[in-house]
């Protein structure tokens, strides 16, 4: 089984483990088979819960997890400044609860207002954040406080479609000052450490629906990594990917971890004419479409290649 390689699973939560309030189909089940055979942490980037509070609605779902359990961009922040300042120093905190709590459980004092002289301004998504608090994170930033964002992701995956998120929403300070935060959560370093030191984790599998967040991280870190395409990423841009953004496996869901990872592709081919990606099987969808990742990759190397030269694999995939 996929699984059988591993002791940790780094688990993405949006778009991975649950959608909004909702679980991804047979994602609880999934998990809960899987706690029995390794240690599940859920690495979130988004900063605005607590890890009790999140821990909390896996446990509604469904989903094995306590607080200690749960791994965010709000702690990989916090730890990012506490490391380079003063113990007891002012930080103004752009952001909710959770990252409100994570700067104060590292010893440092949350402020709202850039009258209090904060060294840091620390922000991340909350769905009640307001243009008073992005003001006085502008005016901090402005008279020299270090700017660190808990993670850039553009987009969030609900179960409406995808909503803005703290990558959007960092480019007010970042364009009223013309100061680019240093970003604590993936694909940066800060949370894959955070993961690593919370953990023990010796071989770890990170599990995630982003391209450019769970799986570039992960190769970042120099781990293997599966995207389940139960979030963000579509087929499409599997195939076109950077190699930066290339997972070591390719699933529909969190259901793969208890399934073999075969080697050789049954029931597909796929095969270059006239420049262009040809498929052709009678198996199931997902291994079509990792026959297809594995001809498009070895045709890209180190580039990526056009839609156009994919249309026809993509076309008897039907995606």
């Amino acid at each position: 089984m996929l699984i059988d390689g591993y002791d940790t699973l780094l688990l993405d939560l949006d778009g991975v483990v649950y959608l909004g309030r909702q679980a991804v189909p047979d994602a609880p089940q999934a998990l809960a088979k899987a706690a029995e055979r390794a240690r599940l942490a859920y690495v979130t980037n988004n900063a605005s819960r607590t890890p009790a509070a999140i821990a909390d609605h896996l446990t509604h779902l469904g989903v094995p997890a306590t607080a200690d359990d749960v791994v965010t961009s709000a702690q990989a922040a916090a730890r990012l400044i506490a490391e380079r300042v003063k113990p007891g120093a002012s930080v103004l905190v752009v952001g909710g609860m959770g990252l409100r709590m994570a700067v104060r459980d590292r010893g440092l004092r949350p402020v709202t207002v850039a009258a209090d002289d904060p060294v840091a301004v620390v922000q991340g998504i909350a769905p009640d954040l307001s243009y008073a608090l992005l003001s006085e994170g502008a005016l901090a930033v402005r008279r020299g406080a270090w700017f660190v964002a808990a993670n850039g992701d553009a987009t969030m995956p609900t179960a409406r479609g995808e909503m803005p998120g703290n990558g959007a929403m960092v480019r007010v300070i970042a364009a009223a000052t013309g100061v680019e935060p240093v970003y604590a959560g993936k694909p940066a370093p800060p949370l894959h450490r955070e993961s690593m030191i919370r953990t023990g984790a010796r071989r770890p599998l990170v599990v995630g629906d982003r391209l450019d967040t769970d799986i570039e991280g992960a190769t970042n870190a120099g781990v293997d990594s599966l995207l389940v395409l139960t979030g963000v990423a579509t087929p499409r841009e599997v195939l076109t990917a950077a190699p930066e953004h290339r997972p070591t496996y390719v699933a529909e869901d969190l259901s793969a971890l208890h399934l073999p990872y075969p080697s050789v592709r049954q029931g597909w081919r796929a095969w270059w004419a006239d420049g262009r990606l040809h498929l052709e099987g009678d198996g199931e969808w997902i291994e079509g479409l990792r026959t297809a990742c594995e001809a498009a990759w070895a045709a890209a190397g180190q580039g990526r290649l056009d839609v156009d030269a994919l249309k026809p694999a993509l076309d008897t995939l039907r995606v």
